[in-house]
């Protein structure tokens, strides 16, 4: 069994560290054998330098230049290559590997999923950024290199791994599934007190504090909504979402027979990245098992958008295309973290949101044409300078 060459762009977050994990469980078994090319990570230096000394890499990478020695030092005497700095994390996702997991979480994970795309290797995909900002283009790109795109996401994952891709033309509707977040049930007229410790607390999945809230707002089925277009060349009227407070089924696929395919599974993000990682086999490991019986029953329901209007305004910067599902995610994103910072109300994301875009839209900077990537870069950052004028104006104010 010759080993695959892999690189893991955000070792030390969630997704890289649970990506590692499943690695590390698939050689001890005897099923797999990998040969990492390359690790990167932020400030988790004694994570990352762990991960190195696990796995032996070529090279390992941390985002910030000040942490050098830092890791040099972590590292002193192993041979481990040691590298630092934004350039240095495009060279590692450069570097020859048959399976990139890129999982930087933002924009900062814009160009280094933007440069694994462009050296045909599979590419993991789990930056939300690198779909919403220049989706069509990644695709193009990942296409034109001789590689492949897989979604590391519980919806995107179930809708590929039910896909008829060799006959799209047979998908009639996309149905991303939503959990409803934390304040499903709640009234309008009691969000206005929302705090942040609320917010975070989500039902089923366990996550970071801002997708937690995106969870909370709907932001993220938008942004989820948004990818699926992208990465399944779907078109917006396509699409739907419904809330499935139970998270089992992970998404669906409507064909044109009638015939409605579903994936299953309990809310775990290992699955989705396990199908990847072993794509285009399947990965035995520790899985926690789907009692049917035990669950007894499963629930759906429309979105409530007049509670949650941030799905509608994904929805609509789809619609207007071009820049403007990459100013929905930079406004999102200022006013999540202005949320969390108890800088603005939870009712006023949505709010920044819209204003955002219109004021994207009145500027011209939604049509900005270049080159994709360092024009979504460049949109991702004078968006937020917009949304940040926008929340000055709606403050605290609900």
């Amino acid at each position: 069994m010759s080993p695959r060459r892999i690189t893991v762009l955000g070792a030390t977050g969630s997704v890289g560290s649970s990506t590692l994990a499943l690695m590390d469980e698939a050689e001890r078994a005897g099923t797999e054998r990998f040969h990492v090319v390359a690790l990167t990570g932020g400030r988790n230096i004694a994570r990352l330098a762990e991960a190195a000394r696990r796995w032996r890499p070529e090279i390992v990478v941390t985002a910030h230049e000040d942490l050098r020695p830092q890791l040099e030092q972590a590292l002193a005497g192993t041979g481990i290559g040691v590298s630092a700095g934004a350039d240095a994390l495009v060279e590692a996702a450069l570097r020859p590997a048959d399976w990139i997991m890129a999982a930087i979480v933002g924009a900062a994970g814009l160009r280094s999923a933007w440069a694994a795309a462009g050296t045909g290797a599979v590419l993991g995909l789990a930056n939300k950024e690198s779909l919403v900002c220049c989706g069509p283009a990644l695709m193009a790109r990942a296409l034109a290199a001789g590689g492949r795109v897989l979604p590391v996401d519980s919806e995107h994952s179930a809708i590929y791994q039910v896909f008829p891709h060799d006959r799209p033309q047979d998908v009639q509707r996309l149905v991303l599934t939503a959990s409803g977040g934390p304040f499903r049930q709640t009234p309008r007229s009691q969000l206005a007190q929302v705090t942040p410790e609320r917010a975070v607390a989500h039902p089923n999945w366990s996550m970071g504090a801002k997708i937690s809230v995106d969870s909370a707002t709907l932001a993220n089925k938008g942004l989820e909504m948004i990818e699926a277009a992208y990465l399944f060349a779907m078109p917006e009227a396509k699409i739907d979402v419904v809330v499935h407070p139970e998270s089992i089924i992970h998404s669906l696929v409507e064909c044109v027979d009638g015939s409605t395919l579903a994936q299953m599974g309990p809310p775990d993000m290992r699955t989705p990245i396990a199908y990847a990682l072993a794509w285009p086999r399947r990965m035995a490991w520790q899985a926690p098992p789907l009692d049917l019986v035990a669950l007894g029953s499963l629930t759906f329901e429309a979105p409530d958008t007049q509670r949650f209007p941030a799905l509608d305004l994904a929805r609509q910067a789809l619609k207007a295309g071009g820049n403007a599902p990459a100013v929905f995610n930079a406004a999102n994103e200022v006013a999540a973290l202005a949320f969390l910072d108890r800088r603005l109300a939870f009712l006023n994301i949505a709010a920044v949101i819209a204003d955002t875009l219109e004021a994207a839209s009145a500027s011209g900077l939604a049509d900005a044409t270049g080159d994709a990537c360092e024009v979504a870069l460049a949109v991702d950052q004078q968006a937020r300078r917009l949304a940040r004028t926008c929340l000055d104006r709606r403050g605290q104010a609900a």
